[in-house]
């Protein structure tokens, strides 16, 4: 795993001193206080001078910005993180970006799809699976469904639920 993962935006400036106001995209908001710099989509490295919690956003101080007006030209900037400066999941927890392009097998080991994404809703994520010349089938990530996620073996076993074959 070598790649960057999109960990926030910047929504706004904050003030006058061109601290910025960072909207977190990550399940893992605490990690913004523990970074030393912020990758920026357009390549820039921004050294973090100091960051707190306001509300659901993060605020950030950064050496290079001094003003409201040097802030608002990072409105819509994507916040990345190098992948291997990402924290330790726990056994049985996994990356999104881990899992993209994975082949997704039913439990007699046919290929039903490749895994697309992970959508967040309030009880539980929901994968989504692609399926060539079909439509995208959208699977809650319970056990129930998901048998086994595999990333070195390269493959995810699920189950599908009865009502996906009516769809």
């Amino acid at each position: 795993m070598n790649n960057q993962i999109v960990i926030g935006k910047i929504v706004a400036p904050h003030g006058v001193r061109g601290d910025i106001r960072i909207l977190p995209l990550t399940e893992k908001p605490e990690q913004f206080l523990e970074l030393d710099y912020l990758l920026l989509a357009d390549g820039r490295r921004l050294t973090l001078k100091h960051a707190r919690f306001h509300k659901r956003m993060v605020l950030a101080t950064v050496a290079e910005i001094n003003s409201m007006n040097e802030a608002e030209l990072l409105r819509g900037q994507e916040v990345l993180i190098n992948s291997d400066d990402l924290p330790e999941l726990e056994e049985g927890q996994f990356y999104v970006a881990d899992l993209i392009g994975l082949p997704v097998y039913d439990e007699q080991g046919a290929q039903i799809g490749t895994f697309k994404d992970a959508l967040t809703t309030g009880s539980n994520d929901v994968y989504v699976i692609a399926v060539p010349g079909a439509k995208d089938i959208l699977l809650p990530a319970l056990k129930i469904y998901v048998k086994e996620i595999n990333p070195e073996e390269k493959r995810i076993v699920v189950t599908l639920p009865e009502w996906v074959d009516e769809a």
